[in-house]
């Protein structure tokens, strides 16, 4: 993370505590994806990379929105990626190709983002 943040040009999004935790969230994600590919679980791999990266997408997306309720818009996709991600991790853990500790991890940490994603709208209306 720090290495993103060192950067010359600088983003606003980046300054987003949301932006940060999905971030982090979608690259541990990515993880997992790679680790599902390896077992040829092509189609999982793919909508958890997908999922994960659309939660960091629509919030950066959204940053760049000349009105609030645009910006709100995106943050509420935003949180529904977040849902579609902890769907795909309640699946994958059913299929056994994750351990419960992960998931409830996963779970845990994609509930938080949901909820900041929805205080951090509050926030600019």
């Amino acid at each position: 993370m720090d290495q993103i943040n060192k950067r010359k040009v600088h983003f606003r999004f980046q300054d987003f505590e949301i932006w940060k935790i999905a971030f982090r969230i979608a690259n541990e994600l990515y993880d997992i994806a790679d680790m599902l590919e390896s077992k040829k679980l092509y189609r999982f791999a793919e909508q958890l990379r997908g999922a994960g990266l659309s939660m960091t997408n629509n919030i950066s997306e959204g940053s760049g929105s000349f009105s609030d309720k645009e910006f709100q818009l995106f943050l509420n996709y935003s949180r529904r990626s977040v849902f579609e991600c902890a769907n795909v991790v309640l699946t994958i853990f059913y299929r056994q190709h994750i351990e419960e500790s992960v998931q409830d991890h996963l779970l845990e940490e994609l509930d938080h983002l949901s909820r900041k994603i929805v205080n951090f709208s509050k926030t600019i209306k």
